[in-house]
């Protein structure tokens, strides 16, 4: 399928056609690699279904049609408003996430609360919503709205800025540019994304920041259908549904609702094989196609506020790190990897969705026990520890609704969507 022009978008979402494509500069796909689509045609397990004629009435559409239509849009402009919602199954840290946050969480000692890694554990749980906005790789913005405050990540250029407005706190850094090859190629021109080109200033918080990595995990493991139609943010969506195949993943289903006009994901959820509410539901409730005002992506510290000046992004993040737009980095194992092979010390046991990560810490005595270090801290140890024993000896299993980790008494770590079973087994074949 031939990508979307934006005479063929502004069509679709009821916008006035752009110039001609000989008057414009060829902007480069924003969104899905397409290295995608060879995935999908080569190795998933794709269910030649098509979607429902239901409401709203949109054309018949197999599931590799889908995941081209996502691969081949190039979509770069957009604002609107993401409701978030996550619920791993996390206790109620209470007085601990105070403490843990030390000063980044209070704006004391050396950190800033308006440092992005500030908020990644905010978002880990409950309900946020966001504001988005975007045009070009160049320009993001993304705002948590809170009450009576908002924290706001720009990106803009070079310069990216965290401000939060409770504290009064800036946070800034840069992106290195001049390194980073473009959104949809790597670093030798291919299609898809070059190890480490896209950074926290490119994460947008929207549903398709998520639907990136799903889509990387479909593999042989999965099977990927069209299941009917929707409508998402007043908008008509497809509803793309990939299913894990294997045992032992703790993953039930993730569903995509894909604007039908565009191709841009529009609400990405994921519930676990257990049931119950989703553990990650992320969605616009509000979306516009339309190109956002310059000025949404200017920022200039406010008067009498605290910056700090952080080191360059392109070195402090490369996109490699514990999260992934969004998901643990090992939640969603990307096809075509090979099994036993990891960073820095890092072994993959199994592929696809029952893939477990395994590394050495090199500390022994495993976990402490509650007792042993008492207080919040310990109460926090005891609700999520599991004591299990093996062939490998005995450690501590830590669950959430979906991934889990087992540390041994040796320092040994296993984590990923997998049961606690699959953590003991690979522990014990590990000996």
């Amino acid at each position: 399928m031939a990508p979307f022009g934006t005479e063929d978008r502004a069509t679709a979402a009821g916008e006035p056609a752009g110039p001609p494509h000989g008057g414009r500069r060829k902007v480069a796909r924003y969104a899905v690699p397409a290295t995608v689509v060879g995935v999908a045609a080569a190795t998933i397990g794709i269910v030649p279904a098509l979607a429902s004629s239901g409401d709203p009435g949109l054309p018949a559409i197999s599931a590799q049609q889908l995941i081209e239509k996502i691969a081949a849009s190039d979509v770069q402009q957009f604002s609107g408003t993401v409701r978030v919602n996550t619920d791993l199954g996390l206790p109620d840290l209470g007085g601990l996430a105070g403490g843990l946050g030390g000063g980044a969480a209070g704006g004391g000692g050396d950190g800033s609360s308006a440092d992005p890694s500030a908020k990644v554990t905010e978002l880990a749980t409950g309900s946020h919503t966001l504001r988005v906005a975007a045009d070009g790789p160049d320009r993001q913005k993304v705002s948590v709205l809170e009450d009576a405050a908002e924290y706001s990540l720009i990106h803009h250029g070079k310069d990216v800025w965290g401000y939060d407005s409770k504290s009064n706190e800036v946070f800034h850094t840069t992106a290195d540019d001049a390194g980073r090859s473009a959104p949809g190629k790597d670093k030798q021109g291919k299609d898809g994304h070059g190890k480490g080109e896209r950074g926290a200033e490119n994460f947008t918080g929207t549903p398709k920041d998520f639907a990136e990595q799903a889509l990387k995990a479909a593999g042989p493991t999965t099977s990927v259908t069209v299941d009917g139609t929707a409508q998402v943010a007043g908008r008509d969506a497809y509803k793309l549904v990939i299913k894990p195949k294997q045992s032992g993943t703790t993953v039930g289903a993730i569903s995509i609702a894909v604007d039908a006009g565009t191709g841009v994901p529009l609400k990405f959820t994921l519930t676990p094989k257990s049931g119950g509410a989703a553990v990650v539901d992320v969605g616009f409730t509000q979306v516009s196609f339309a190109k956002p005002a310059a000025s949404t992506f200017d920022f200039t510290p406010p008067k009498g506020a605290k910056v700090t000046e952080g080191g360059d992004r392109a070195h402090q993040d490369k996109g490699d790190g514990p999260l992934k737009g969004g998901l643990p980095e090992h939640l969603l194992p990307t096809p075509g990897g090979e099994p036993g092979k990891g960073p820095d010390g890092l072994k993959v046991i199994g592929e696809g969705w029952s893939a477990i990560a395994a590394f050495d810490t090199g500390a022994k005595g495993g976990v402490p026990s509650g007792s042993e270090v008492g207080g919040d801290l310990g109460g926090f140890l005891d609700s999520l520890g599991d004591k299990v024993s093996g062939k490998f000896g005995k450690g501590t299993v830590f669950s959430t609704r979906l991934v889990n980790a087992l540390i041994t008494d040796d320092g040994k770590v296993y984590v990923g969507a997998v049961t606690k079973d699959a953590l003991v087994e690979a522990a014990d074949a590990g000996k």
